[in-house]
């Protein structure tokens, strides 16, 4: 937009908001935060916990190990720190060729683990669409 254009924008007269909330508006509040997004995963059957090590997956709640090509992140979060934004963070909803669903987190930026990035980069990243709004 040009700025005379924005000089002579008209006020919405049909605008009914009232600036007053009691809730949030939106469906994604859940997202506000690592731990509130982590429940929420967990109420979608990702309980599990996984770390990476010496090139495999590993689930922190059955020990079992898996390879990259066992691994699919179907979707991915990056999160930023309150009071520091270098303290970053990216949760990986992870699924398993053998049906285990769970976590993975790696901080971001500088502070990334080596490991865990090599791993992922190798893994198949297919976002789903679904929803978790419910």
């Amino acid at each position: 937009m040009k700025p005379e254009e924005i000089k002579n924008m008209q006020p919405n007269t049909e605008d009914n908001r009232t600036g007053e909330y009691t809730e949030s508006n939106d469906r994604l509040t859940f997202m506000n935060n690592e731990e509130n997004l982590m429940k929420k995963l967990e109420q979608h059957g990702y309980r599990e916990q996984f770390k990476v090590q010496k090139d495999r997956l590993v689930s922190l709640t059955t020990g079992k190990k898996y390879k990259s090509a066992d691994v699919k992140a179907v979707n991915f979060y990056r999160f930023e720190g309150i009071s520091d934004p270098d303290d970053m963070s990216i949760l990986y909803a992870i699924e398993t060729c053998d049906g285990a669903m769970g976590t993975l987190t790696d901080a971001y930026g500088r502070y990334s683990d080596e490991d865990t990035g090599t791993f992922m980069k190798q893994v198949e990243i297919e976002k789903k669409l679904h929803g978790m709004n419910g």
